[in-house]
């Protein structure tokens, strides 16, 4: 997702001037095509976050599209003042982007365990919350938030997320995604999640129960239309996210049922519990410590279903 990103954003900044990237003195690697063709939309704030955010404001209030950049939790909880006040409070047209959303960088341990960042920029007003599925999604979503005049959140992975999407998709902020049709259950996904939850209704389908997939790429707005109509059309909701199970995904879907008069279902958050991870090691051993590997989503889905009988 994140060479998705960058070579989309790159496309995007040679046809408009206005857009600015400020990176927090990473990712030269995959940046450095940008750097050198587009010098003057290009700076490197160093590592110094605060100040990054602050410039972003200052340029987006003077007319430019401004990208934040860096990885996992640093352009956004250690600059978390500075884009409540600056950036939201003035509705500037600053994108943070993060890089290695969840346990993307999981052998660094719970500094760059980035797995409250979604609930957190969700609480900010006039913030859009966007975590993008796969590839696919993730430039569609680079596209749909430079056109969004305002605070945007990007959450990426961090490389090598499979493609999930074969064919072009219909992409809109505040939009789900129907990926694969089902009428037992509807498993809502956000991020990286997605794979998984595809592979889980893969199984599933053996077993005889059809799986409706929702990527929900964006948290912020949400799709109420979406997840009452899974919820009235299918005997049960599922979250998934590889993210606190409070503050995220799971957390807007429950307020949006908590809320809702007419429609009752059986509903089960999925995500990360509340607390430091204790172990450190790849994304896959953290997804499969906090029962984020396909058979756990796998045997919690068919849990409630039987509930649901």
């Amino acid at each position: 997702m994140r060479n998705a990103f960058l070579s989309e954003l790159h496309d995007l900044a040679r046809e408009d001037s206005r857009i600015v990237f400020i990176t927090g003195d990473l990712g030269f690697g995959v940046v450095e095509g940008f750097m050198k063709e587009l010098p003057d939309q290009f700076v490197n704030a160093g590592v110094a976050e605060q100040n990054m955010t602050g410039m972003a404001a200052g340029m987006a209030l003077s007319g430019k599209i401004v990208f934040t950049y860096s990885i996992a939790n640093f352009p956004t909880l250690r600059c978390l003042e500075h884009i409540r006040n600056d950036v939201c409070y003035h509705d500037a047209d600053v994108k943070v982007v993060s890089v290695g959303g969840g346990f993307a960088y999981g052998s660094m341990g719970a500094t760059h365990h980035a797995t409250e960042d979604l609930g957190v920029m969700r609480l900010l007003p006039n913030m859009v919350v966007v975590a993008p599925g796969d590839p696919v999604e993730a430039r569609a979503a680079t596209r749909a938030v430079v056109a969004h005049s305002g605070p945007c959140y990007l959450r990426l992975g961090k490389a090598g997320e499979p493609v999930v999407h074969d064919q072009p998709i219909d992409f809109e902020l505040g939009k789900a995604i129907v990926v694969r049709e089902g009428s037992d259950a509807t498993l809502i996904s956000t991020g990286g999640m997605l794979p998984s939850a595809l592979r889980v209704a893969a199984s599933l389908a053996g077993k005889g129960v059809e799986l409706r997939v929702l990527s929900m790429h964006t948290l912020k707005p949400l799709d109420d239309e979406a997840v009452l109509r899974a919820a009235s059309e299918t005997r049960a909701l599922v979250t998934l996210e590889e993210h606190s199970v409070i503050g995220g995904l799971g957390s807007a879907v429950a307020e949006l049922l908590a809320e809702s008069i007419d429609v009752r279902t059986y509903f089960k958050r999925l995500g990360v519990p509340s607390r430091f991870s204790p172990r450190v090691g790849s994304q896959e051993y953290l997804l499969a410590e906090n029962g984020l590997e396909a058979s756990s989503i796998q045997g919690a889905i068919i849990d409630l279903l039987d509930r649901a009988r």
